[in-house]
């Protein structure tokens, strides 16, 4: 007994912030079920799993890119980019998975300029994703001159497959990418560097690992995760939007860090990012039910990062001072 308390007690330090912000998602989901039980119908949580299918995908990346120890705050010009190309991809008669395929390329190239840079010249990823952000932006709205991409085939919504198999069929893709990044950050070689390389870039190369690869890696597959969350999120609509992903990028970096990914780099893990997005996802929709103004929501939200990163801070300094 003694043994398990113990072991338990280790756990809970180790995943401390995993924890923490667990035990905040429990609790509103304890405070909205004693008020207002209806939030727990089968059609809202339906929902609200798939409004924060494309936040999960994109947090998914976004967690690699902060354990490296860079941001990256084009993802949502990412998003749009790839969302209007699928559509006129679509249109243009390519078969749906050839379509899912070439959004997820054209995400990894848009990836590759931001790792070009970051990797080759070392210059700090906040500002070269803030430029391909703005130049993203820019070019598509000059592109599509605001104009929604209409008309689309009818095997393009929910893959040509109908609602509820298309449904089904989005969260089989989400879960299975997230479990597969999950797995692999824990067990393969690679995982390890991304962490090794976000705790001490130069103990990191010293022990033969290259922290520019890393540095490609990374924007790369958040390039790719971008692209495919983009389709998945297109196909729900009957029309696609050409600002799409507005904000995402800082949903995504919320739901990193209120999940206990250490913004300095080399901690966290994707269970956290989970719930993370778990949590501040469902914020907006219990608000409404609870009859409280929805404005609210970004204050909280706000609320919850300062505290998940001073929470940080201070642990880290407590770390430090009994090491």
């Amino acid at each position: 007994m003694t043994f398990v308390s113990s072991r338990a007690a280790r756990l809970l330090q180790h995943y401390q912030h995993e924890a923490s912000a667990a035990f905040a998602f429990l609790t509103l989901l304890l405070i909205v079920a004693l008020i207002t039980p209806s939030f727990f119908s089968p059609a809202n949580l339906r929902d609200l799993m798939l409004s924060n299918i494309p936040v999960l995908i994109v947090a998914t990346g976004m967690t690699l890119v902060i354990l490296a120890r860079h941001i990256d705050i084009s993802i949502g010009a990412q998003f749009a980019v790839c969302s209007v190309a699928a559509g006129v991809l679509a249109k243009a008669g390519l078969p749906i998975v050839l379509v899912l395929m070439a959004t997820a390329l054209i995400g990894c190239l848009l990836g590759t300029l931001n790792g070009f840079f970051a990797a080759r010249f070392n210059i700090p990823s906040i500002v070269i994703t803030l430029g391909s952000m703005v130049a993203l932006r820019d070019s598509l709205r000059w592109v599509t001159e605001g104009r929604w991409i209409q008309n689309l085939p009818s095997d393009f919504q929910w893959f040509g497959l109908g609602q509820s198999t298309g449904q089904f069929l989005i969260v089989l893709i989400a879960l299975s990418i997230f479990l597969l990044f999950a797995w692999g950050l824990k067990n393969l070689a690679l995982g390890r560097a991304v962490y090794a390389v976000g705790s001490d870039a130069e103990a990191a190369r010293l022990a033969g690992i290259s922290p520019q690869v890393i540095t490609y890696f990374i924007f790369i597959t958040m390039g790719g995760l971008a692209g495919i969350a983009a389709l998945l999120n297109s196909i729900r609509f009957s029309d696609i939007q050409s600002n799409a992903g507005a904000g995402l990028e800082l949903k995504a970096i919320a739901a990193v860090v209120v999940g206990g990914t250490a913004i300095q780099g080399g901690r966290g893990t994707l269970a956290g990012t989970l719930i993370g997005v778990a949590l501040l996802g469902t914020i907006g929709t219990a608000l409404t039910y609870l009859g409280i103004n929805p404005f609210w929501e970004k204050a909280l939200q706000g609320a919850i990062i300062l505290a998940a990163v001073a929470s940080d801070i201070v642990f880290t300094r407590f770390k430090l001072k009994t090491a």
